[in-house]
């Protein structure tokens, strides 16, 4: 049975993977500000802002970084039918910037760490399976169906292109 457009709720987000070379930028992130533990720069995007406008500011406002030829690659897409959202997550991968890394940022320790040591890291689990996808050839597309209820997900689906 399909849903009428008008009767979902769209949030879409970003993500940010700022590479240097061998290392990558991590935001380590308290408890006290939800998903806890490593993960990249990223946040809700402002109406009407495009999604690269958006991920470039949130970079900025989370590290200081000034990012630039961003290249996507891929979408995270989270549906709860029962809520009726559609959560989706536009990622970047970005390895040219410039600027100053913040000296407080807002939302945690700012760590530049080698790529073959994140993978030791505390981090959500959902941030632990997309790492690898930054550093693939293409695009990928994850799309997860949330069971509200049961508070878990259902379905889970990942394409590589």
């Amino acid at each position: 049975m399909a849903v009428d457009f008008k009767d979902i709720e769209h949030q879409m987000y970003t993500m940010v993977m700022i590479s240097d070379n061998e290392r990558v930028l991590l935001i380590n992130r308290p408890d006290k500000k939800g998903f806890p533990g490593y993960l990249a720069p990223g946040g809700k995007i402002d109406f009407p802002e495009s999604l690269v406008e958006g991920a470039i500011r949130e970079v900025k406002e989370e590290t200081g970084l000034t990012v630039k030829n961003l290249q996507y690659k891929g979408l995270d897409e989270y549906v709860n039918p029962i809520a009726r959202v559609r959560y989706m997550v536009f990622n970047y991968l970005a390895t040219e910037f410039e600027g100053d890394l913040l000296e407080n940022p807002p939302e945690g320790e700012l760590e530049w760490v080698p790529i073959d040591s994140v993978e030791n890291l505390p981090m959500q689990d959902w941030f632990r399976k997309r790492f690898p996808l930054f550093f693939e050839e293409g695009t990928f597309e994850i799309q997860v169906v949330w069971d509200q209820e049961k508070q878990v997900s259902v379905e889970s689906k990942l394409v590589k292109t």
